[in-house]
């Protein structure tokens, strides 16, 4: 018979995993929780933040900037026209994006620090309270950091576009490699973006190029109505 405390094994066939139980005091077993599970949860939720943010920005420089050239390239065919929308755009995007990004961010940077002020001033030792509250600061998300990384984001995804029309003369062949150039990008953002976030791939994909078309196409059309109608 086995001692209190003593450790006790449950193995099985080489294809079961082998899992550890202690017993207590009272002689009741208890199963120990299995830490790969446990890292990989962690894992996933550290992710989370910046792959949010990384992947938000450089889709909507992605499907803003095309969706804006296309727009402009229904109604003027000239690639210098197309080129500074583009570009006007990417700027705009860019800067658009930091300071929202920046705003989010802050907002809830003071929010958490607020929390941890209130937790403080409702416990007695000041000393360990100081600590924990550093503790706890050094991992709130940095405003600056994200409004940066929001920002290349943003205008990593608008290079596409401007870079696929940049050497092409034709007005159709442009609009063409353009929309070509886009869906691949699009496609590629799917991709890493259902990896790194442990998500389907196809539904991920889907989602995303499905959505980049809507833009372009809707874009297209309006612009190209209303430059019709001649306003």
């Amino acid at each position: 018979m086995a001692s209190l405390g003593a450790r006790t094994n449950v193995t099985s066939s080489p294809n079961h995993v082998e899992i550890p139980i202690h017993a207590n005091a009272n002689n009741v077993v208890e199963p120990q929780p299995i830490q790969g599970v446990e890292e990989s949860n962690i894992d996933y939720s550290q992710r989370a933040q910046w792959l949010r943010a990384a992947v938000l920005g450089a889709n909507d420089g992605l499907i803003s900037v095309a969706s804006l050239m296309m727009g402009v390239g229904a109604v003027k065919e000239d690639i210098t026209t197309m080129l500074i929308a583009g570009f006007a755009g990417l700027f705009a995007g860019a800067c658009s994006m930091a300071i929202g990004e920046f705003v989010s961010v802050y907002t809830q940077y003071d929010i958490e620090m607020a929390r941890i002020k209130r937790e403080r001033k409702g416990n007695n030792n000041n000393n360990i309270n100081e600590v924990n509250e550093e503790a706890q600061r050094e991992k709130l998300p940095n405003p600056f950091q994200a409004a940066l990384a929001s920002a290349l984001a943003f205008s990593v995804g608008a290079l596409v576009p401007l870079l696929a029309a940049l050497f092409i003369r034709n007005h159709k062949i442009r609009l063409a490699i353009v929309a070509v150039a886009v869906s691949l990008a699009l496609l590629a953002f799917g991709i890493v973006g259902a990896v790194l976030g442990n998500t389907p791939v196809r539904r991920s994909c889907l989602r995303v190029v499905i959505g980049g078309w809507m833009a372009m196409a809707i874009t297209f059309g309006l612009t190209k109505l209303i430059g019709s109608a001649g306003i």
